[in-house]
């Protein structure tokens, strides 16, 4: 069998209660994932002239790791995924950004001209696979990419990260996003490097547009640039402290005490479970 996740069960069943601790607390996981999505919003070309705080769809945002370089941006965000579990982990992370539990390829569930953006990690392949007798790939890429356009503002983009499988995946996917009304195309960066290479689908509402040019195209290719910014998106990502926790509880006193409200001293009984409380 592929060590291909999507292969291995549907997304909502592969990523379960383990596998979501795991893919969370996973320190090379954190700064890949990282990497990718600051990557995306680059890629994204938002107008830096535009004042404001622009709203991001994450699509298959999982436990909120790109959420939080989308917050570090400076942007809000609401993410979409399918696996409870994930979103479960996300909220326990207490993210900034709202969660829907849905399927993408039944649609994305927003009105129009909702999103200024959106980014995806690691997701979009996961629609090629016919999980169920009932999933056709062409069918669902295409209802995907269809409200996905509608709930984008005109001249938005839409840059995914992804893994496809082979040549006929790509003419799939491509050939979908162009029918919804899609113009764009793929940036490859790092294209002969067997590990660093990464497939950036851009995709715009508004008409043809020049790509972005591809990283590793010159003398640094195949090393992908990792600075002090990145590791400390990384920190933010993987930091924060699970509710009710001591670390949870700690800052928010913290929190009291900076806004002059009323706040207990802090003992070595704080947030410690008591007997007969749950």
């Amino acid at each position: 069998m592929s060590g291909r996740p999507e292969h291995k069960a549907p997304p909502e069943i592969f990523y379960n209660d383990d596998e979501a601790q795991k893919y969370t607390n996973n320190t090379r996981i954190i700064e890949i994932q990282v990497q990718m999505c600051e990557r995306a919003i680059e890629l994204l070309a938002l107008d830096p002239d535009d004042d404001g705080p622009r709203l991001i769809c994450d699509i298959g945002c999982g436990s909120g790791l790109s959420g939080s370089v989308i917050e570090e941006q400076g942007h809000q965000w609401i993410g979409v995924d399918i696996s409870k579990f994930m979103l479960e982990v996300a909220a326990q992370r207490e993210v900034e950004g709202d969660l829907i539990l849905a399927d993408m390829g039944q649609g994305m569930p927003f009105k129009a001209g909702t999103f200024d953006g959106a980014v995806s990690i690691s997701a979009l392949q996961w629609l090629c696979n016919a999980d169920r007798k009932s999933h056709i790939p062409q069918q669902r890429l295409h209802k995907f990419f269809t409200t996905l356009f509608s709930c984008l503002t005109r001249n938005a983009r839409a840059v995914f990260q992804f893994y496809p499988e082979n040549s006929a995946q790509l003419e799939l996917i491509t050939a979908q996003a162009t029918k919804a009304g899609f113009f764009g195309g793929l940036v490859v960066d790092y294209p002969n490097s067997s590990k660093a290479k990464k497939y950036f689908l851009v995709l715009t509402t508004g008409g043809i547009a020049k790509l972005p040019a591809a990283l590793g195209t010159d003398d640094t290719e195949g090393q992908v640039p990792y600075n002090r910014k990145q590791a400390e998106y990384a920190k933010n990502a993987r930091g924060k402290p699970l509710k009710k926790s001591r670390e949870w509880v700690l800052a928010k006193k913290e929190q009291r005490r900076k806004q002059g409200e009323d706040t207990r001293k802090d003992s070595r009984y704080t947030a410690r479970k008591r007997s007969g409380r749950f």
